[in-house]
């Protein structure tokens, strides 16, 4: 799949929307998961058709391909950044990025804090944030431990009056690819922090689920899935930043 052969994209998307709405189905829950098309290493004309096409939620990895993206698109697209972020690199993203809705990947206080400090200086409203855990427990993944996402949850809803503490992300095993187990120990995760923060499980979203197994993460639970090659195609890595 190309970006360079027209309505491949838009029927790509049309398609997994239809897969989503089906997983969700499947699993009798009532509300609608969120799709975030991941559009990392593709061409800003390979978004628009997506846009064109009807969606508004799109996903990047990489500070520099969003910063670069966002200006070239309708500002009413809402971004979610989903790769790692160093907190030297917040305020680059924050300010490149004014329509950025969701950061799905706060792993440490030290980011969070960062973040938080920024959007005070930029005059921005709170921005929900989701807080990574490495479900896995392999070396190549961030995101916290397990049993210190609650910490860095109630830090969040604490002390961070610029940030929302909007949920739980996870990435799996192995790569882009995720295993039950994973999005059983995000579920548990979450049962944890609502226990401890007083949340209700309605109310704290879960990011699991990517092309390879959204279906199955949303019948587990998911209520965000990022997918991006099933739409967009095989990406080229040699773009990487």
């Amino acid at each position: 799949m190309s970006a360079g052969n027209p309505g491949q994209v838009a029927t790509a998307l049309k398609s997994v929307l239809e897969r989503v709405d089906s997983a969700a189905q499947r699993s009798g829950r009532n509300s609608q998961p969120r799709l975030v098309a991941i559009s990392k290493t593709k061409p800003v004309e390979a978004i628009q058709e997506a846009y064109d096409s009807g969606h508004r939620i799109f996903g990047e990895n990489y500070v520099q391909e969003i910063v670069d993206k966002a200006p070239k698109l309708p500002d009413d697209i809402r971004w979610h950044f989903v790769g790692h972020l160093q907190s030297n690199k917040a305020k680059t993203l924050l300010d490149g990025v004014p329509n950025l809705a969701l950061l799905e990947t706060v792993d440490t206080e030290k980011l969070a804090n960062k973040l938080d400090s920024t959007l005070q200086q930029l005059g921005r409203a709170p921005l929900p944030v989701l807080v990574q855990v490495n479900t896995s427990g392999e070396e190549s993944k961030y995101g916290v431990e397990p049993s210190e996402c609650t910490a860095l949850a109630r830090h969040i809803s604490d002390r961070c009056s610029h940030l929302r503490f909007a949920g739980l992300m996870t990435i799996g095993q192995p790569d882009y690819s995720s295993r039950p187990e994973n999005f059983q120990c995000l579920e548990a995760c979450r049962d944890e922090v609502c226990k401890e923060l007083g949340l209700s499980p309605a109310d704290v979203e879960l990011s699991m689920g990517m092309s390879g197994d959204f279906e199955q993460a949303i019948e587990m639970g998911s209520t965000n899935v990022r997918v991006g090659s099933t739409i967009f195609g095989a990406r080229d890595y040699s773009k990487k930043q």
